[in-house]
């Protein structure tokens, strides 16, 4: 449980610290390289658009992330009905009953807070993912690939320029990092070069890992399951894939997708007021 614990004050530290190192690339590296002449770059040229393009990315996956934090499933153990007499400790020891709360209600160790519609426990962002922020954290994880994957399309095109070198060869960027570190080691090649190298296997991973996660959250979403659900073996009633997506999305789910929304319609209020 420590080690736990420490993970999820780590595991947001290295999200941010890794955030902030693709901003000062993308800012200072990668667009004023794309640059030859400012004094006579177009209005839409393809530097000002690719800028533009990874702010609109960085806003949103960050937009988000905050949301995903702040829409903290905190607030649901004061209205859901735990049963009478209910404490935290009976959440921990297991003695409270799957009837004394709403359906897939779980309490999480390491946040102490009961969410409704458990998901997952995200250690990225140090909070549980529920019902009340499932909206942003799949546009989290969508903005997130995309962003790491436009940073590695950045990159290359840096590392081509820099370096004279084509990817045009599909086992180049394979064999790009043994051969710099080579040539790394064999001083000719910077620090700063190898550096941004090592950013591109980074993004790559963290790109592909985003979207494999958004695609597998998307899949179980339609089927009206969670992480949680399938994990304990818990049957859910079918429903119609559409009305899975309305309740994850709400009716505000196109201006979700453009700009970083809260959703504020969960679940847990609306059976509250029926």
């Amino acid at each position: 449980m420590l080690v736990l614990r420490l993970l999820n004050v780590v595991a947001p530290a290295y999200f941010l610290c890794i955030s902030l190192v693709t901003f000062v690339l993308q800012i200072f590296v990668f667009i004023p390289s794309m640059f030859r002449d400012p004094s006579t770059t177009p209005l839409f040229s393809p530097a000002l658009l690719h800028g533009a393009l990874f702010l609109f990315l960085s806003a949103n996956a960050l937009g988000n992330y905050v949301l995903v934090i702040q829409s903290s499933p905190e607030d649901l153990g004061k209205d859901l009905n735990l049963g009478k007499g209910a404490e935290v400790a009976d959440w921990l020891d297991g003695s409270r009953s799957p009837g004394s709360a709403l359906p897939s209600t779980h309490f999480c160790r390491l946040c102490a807070r009961v969410t409704q519609r458990h998901d997952h426990h995200c250690f990225f962002t140090g909070n549980c993912i529920g019902s009340r922020n499932m909206r942003n954290f799949i546009m989290f994880c969508l903005y997130t690939s995309l962003a790491c994957l436009e940073s590695l399309v950045a990159g290359m095109a840096y590392i081509s320029a820099t370096l004279s070198m084509s990817f045009a060869d599909p086992l180049a960027f394979l064999t790009l990092l043994p051969h710099a570190i080579s040539q790394f080691f064999s001083g000719a090649l910077l620090s700063s070069e190898m550096f941004v190298i090592l950013m591109l296997y980074l993004w790559l991973g963290i790109g592909l890992a985003c979207a494999g996660f958004c695609c597998h959250q998307m899949l179980l979403i339609l089927r009206g399951q969670t992480r949680y659900q399938v994990r304990k073996g818990m049957v859910v009633r079918a429903r119609p894939w559409r009305e899975n997506l309305r309740e994850v999305f709400g009716k505000k789910w196109l201006l979700g997708l453009l700009i970083p929304v809260q959703n504020v319609e969960s679940s847990y209020r609306r059976q509250k007021e029926k």
